[in-house]
Order: structure tokens, then C-alpha cells, then sequence
């Protein structure tokens, strides 16, 4: 008396082509979403918040620095970063953890540096101002291989201006002028599945090409980057599609297209006799 799923005999029972039909076109359709939601299971989903914080406390202020730049017409021997910043940091020639190659037989350079910076406003800049002899007219056309903050991020599915100034041509600009990029720096979180956390950096940019002279009249241009932080924070947080919603949609899945597939498959029927029993009265 318990059983609320009650058998029909089989005999009871009458099997037609049409519902072989209605069953076989259900079945394709009930894979086809079973696949589809296994799909999105097995899927990872990137959701991005915004809030205002400083992720990375535990960074001791600073924000690593990655600048690769070739200047195909300044020797290396003129070429020098500099670094300073509102807490009073003013450093000339930096030269920890940064490479020179010569370009162009020994014409050109290319320098790459790591370096770190305040969470201040600030700015770095690549000029001759550390080589023991200004020359007379500094070449200053370049081309930016990178230029990236904190961590290294390669997330497939997070499309973020990490490298925004990767590929800036300046080559055929003025070769006395100077270069302003103006950074608005964003701090950006990544999450993993398992709560892992990493901390980078993207950044908008605008830029300005103009000639300045020195206080003795001299032009002395140079590559500056100036820099400023957002106080808004990018979150991207890896998720998952819970186990326990994925057997609700497919049970819902199976018990609706059961369901729907029966009734399309009774009202065919139903007609069907109709029209049959039609046809016999039309006969006799």
C-alpha cells in the first residue's frame, strides 16, 4: 500500500511507432542537456568584484616592478633608471638586478630591470642623468617590450591590462624629446579554486611627447613613468558549479522531458485513435 510507483501489466500495455518516435528524439534531447550541464560543471567560472582595500598587507609597501625597453640609438654606457618617489626615496642610476644589451653594434641598448617601488605616487625614469658625461644630443626613440607591476598572472579567461604599455612604439618620435606616460596603477587579487591568492597589478595609461630643457638651456630628454595608485581593488575569484545543483538540473532534466515527452506522446495517441474511429464511421 506503501508503493506510490504502482506496474502496469505489460499486457495492459500497447507499444507504437510513434512513441518509439517520441522516445528515441527524448533521449537524444536528455543527453544533449546532460552534456551541456556536465560541461558547465567541469567548467571553472572566473567572477570579478570590486572593493576598496589594500590586498597584499603583507607586501611591506612596495610593488615589484618589471621594465624591458630598447633605445636602438643611445649607448649603454648613457643609459640609467631612476627612481623617486613622496616618501623621499631619490635614487639615480639603479643598477641592482638590471641587464644592459647592446643594440645596433653596440649603437643601441636594451635594458631590462626588476626593481621595487613605494605604494606612494612616484615616479622612474630612464635617462642619461647617471652617466659621468651627458652627451651632446640624446636619442631618445624607443620601444616598450614591458612594463608590469607585482606578479605575473596567465589566467586564460582574465583579459586585464597588465602589459598596457607592451608594444608602444615611440621609434620615429622626436629623438630630443621627452616622454610622459601618466600610470594609474589598479590593484588586482586572483583567486583559485583552492583559496590561493595571487597579487598583481594592472594600469591605465596616457602619454605626452615634449622637448625640455635643462636650467642651462641645455635639452636633456628622458623616459618618464609616472605613477599613482587606485584605492579601488579588482577581485577575480574562481568558482564551481556545486555538486549537489548539478543532480537538482539534471533531475529536473530528466523528470521534465519524461514528462513532456509523455504528454506529446498521449495527445498523438489520442488523436490518432480519434481519426481512426472517424475513418470506421465514414466506412460503415
Amino acid at each position: 500500500m506503501l508503493d506510490i510507483y504502482r506496474k502496469v501489466p505489460k499486457d495492459l500495455t500497447q507499444p507504437t511507432y510513434t512513441g518509439a518516435v517520441v522516445s528515441i528524439i527524448c533521449c537524444v534531447f536528455m543527453l544533449f542537456l546532460f552534456l551541456s550541464e556536465l560541461k558547465g560543471f567541469i567548467a571553472t567560472e572566473i567572477v570579478n568584484e570590486l572593493y576598496v582595500d589594500d590586498p597584499d598587507k603583507n607586501s611591506g609597501g612596495k610593488i615589484d616592478v618589471s621594465l624591458n625597453i630598447s633605445l636602438p640609438n643611445l649607448h649603454c654606457d648613457l643609459v640609467g633608471l631612476d627612481i623617486q618617489d613622496e616618501m623621499g626615496r631619490h635614487e639615480v642610476g639603479h643598477i641592482d638586478n638590471s641587464m644592459k644589451v647592446p643594440l645596433n653594434h653596440g649603437h643601441g641598448c636594451r635594458f631590462e630591470g626588476e626593481f621595487t617601488i613605494n605604494k606612494v605616487p612616484g615616479n622612474f625614469h630612464v635617462s642619461t642623468h647617471s652617466a659621468t658625461a651627458q652627451p651632446q644630443s640624446p636619442d631618445m626613440t624607443h620601444l616598450i617590450h614591458k612594463l608590469a607591476f607585482g606578479e605575473k598572472l596567465q589566467v586564460q579567461n582574465v583579459q586585464g591590462a597588465f602589459n598596457a604599455l607592451g608594444g608602444a612604439d615611440r621609434l620615429v618620435s622626436n629623438p630630443l624629446a621627452s616622454h610622459d606616460y601618466i600610470l594609474k596603477i589598479v590593484p588586482t587579487v586572483y583567486e583559485d579554486l583552492s583559496g590561493k591568492q595571487r597579487f598583481s597589478y594592472q594600469y591605465t595609461v596616457a602619454n605626452k611627447e615634449y622637448v625640455a630643457y635643462s636650467h642651462t638651456g641645455r635639452i636633456i630628454p628622458a623616459i618618464w613613468y609616472r605613477y599613482d595608485l587606485s584605492p579601488i581593488t579588482v577581485k577575480y575569484t574562481e568558482k564551481r558549479q556545486p555538486l549537489y545543483r548539478f543532480i537538482t538540473t539534471i533531475c529536473a532534466i530528466i523528470g521534465g522531458t519524461f514528462t513532456v515527452a509523455g504528454i506529446i506522446d498521449s495527445c498523438i495517441f489520442t488523436a490518432s485513435e480519434a481519426w481512426k474511429k472517424i475513418q470506421i464511421g465514414k466506412m460503415s
